[in-house]
């Protein structure tokens, strides 16, 4: 009974953080891509509106402005998901004040749960006469919530959350050659094996934390970890017309053609065909390109101001070139290991892939709508 309690907790957990970052996915690439654009062309941070400015630093400042409201989004995001709408004000409120106690991303994820739970318990609890019934989710309980998160963030979890943040950062700055393959492997891992599902955005959660302290070659290793499927996927395509191992029925081949475009944005979902149909020799497979592609992006110090927008994201990161090399290295070592491990396709499947209506992949005919 505990344990059954226990798992629908961690549940529940997981699924007000996944609604929130499925919030917060298109304003921090929004804003991503206008300071990265910004910064390319040389924009800077307006501090004065009545001093000359040009096109760029407005760009570049909206995207500073935008990312810097990070942890007010997932905070917000996280405190509605639990308690609707009477949770977005003390949500607001705990993302403000995880920027103003330097907390971060982490004191806003954190304080999101905590006003969204206290306001979800004044919703469930809080008796009111009923001429006042209307007050309670407008007033009585974004008021009560608010006042409550706040006091616990700035007296008891605010310099806690602050000092842990500004310790990981440091000791990611600080991190050696070593380190950083292992780091780099371990981040390749988990980005790549569940295929966009939960362990890729918790992942994605606290690489944003990171982000938003200056910290971007770890999301350019998620960016690559998520690439790797389709993009390894394709390269075994081709290696089944060079060496005489059918490993793909028709479907599947049908399958590539929408996959890899989609792979080129960065997203993954365009090989669930291929990847269902043999699991565990996928997850493997690409584990492997994810944790090879990985080491190699954080050695070579790749680093991605953008957390999403795949090939397209290429002209806003550090060392674009090294990112693109990690890539092409980690597809090809998931293409390898899927290669030998998948059996090869019966016979009828082959005559069915062969001799009904089979086309080569004709690059002309991917279109990215």
């Amino acid at each position: 009974m505990v344990e059954q309690t226990s798992g629908k907790l961690f549940t529940n957990l997981k699924q007000h953080a996944l609604t929130a970052i499925s919030y917060l996915i298109p304003v921090v690439v929004s804003g991503g891509f206008l300071l990265a654009i910004g910064s390319l062309f040389g924009g800077v941070t307006i501090e004065n509106i009545q001093d000359p400015f040009g096109f760029f630093d407005t760009m570049y400042t909206m995207g500073g402005l935008i990312l810097g409201m990070l942890p007010v989004v997932i905070a917000t995001g996280i405190a509605f998901s639990i308690a609707d709408k009477p949770g977005i004000a003390p949500g607001f409120l705990v993302g403000l004040v995880a920027i103003n106690m330097n907390s971060g991303f982490i004191g806003g994820f954190v304080g999101g749960y905590i006003a969204g739970y206290i306001a979800k318990f004044l919703k469930d609890k809080m008796k009111v006469p009923q001429w006042a019934e209307g007050l309670k989710p407008m007033l009585l309980i974004p008021f009560a919530a608010s006042l409550a998160v706040g006091i616990i963030m700035y007296y008891v979890l605010g310099t806690p959350i602050s000092i842990l943040t500004d310790a990981l950062n440091n000791y990611l700055l600080g991190l050696d050659t070593s380190q950083k393959l292992l780091f780099g492997l371990i981040i390749g891992i988990l980005s790549s094996v569940d295929y966009g599902g939960p362990i890729n955005k918790v992942v994605f959660a606290f690489l944003l934390s990171l982000q938003s302290e200056g910290i971007n070659e770890p999301m350019a290793v998620l960016m690559l970890a998520s690439m790797v499927t389709p993009f390894g996927m394709t390269m075994a395509y081709f290696m089944q017309k060079i060496f005489g191992k059918n490993i793909y029925v028709r479907m599947e081949v049908e399958s590539l053609k929408t996959a890899f475009p989609m792979g080129v944005c960065m997203i993954t979902e365009g090989c669930y065909p291929i990847i269902f149909n043999d699991l565990w020799r996928c997850i493997l497979s690409t584990g492997i390109g994810g944790a090879i592609g990985g080491a190699m992006s954080m050695y070579l110090g790749a680093a991605s101001p953008v957390p999403h927008g795949g090939l397209f994201a290429m002209v806003t990161m550090t060392n674009p070139l090294a990112w693109l090399a990690s890539l092409l290295v980690g597809s090809l070592a998931t293409a390898i290991v899927l290669y030998v491990l998948k059996k090869p396709v019966a016979l009828d499947d082959i005559k069915e892939l062969t001799e009904e209506d089979e086309r080569e992949i004709d690059f002309e005919e991917l279109k990215i709508t």
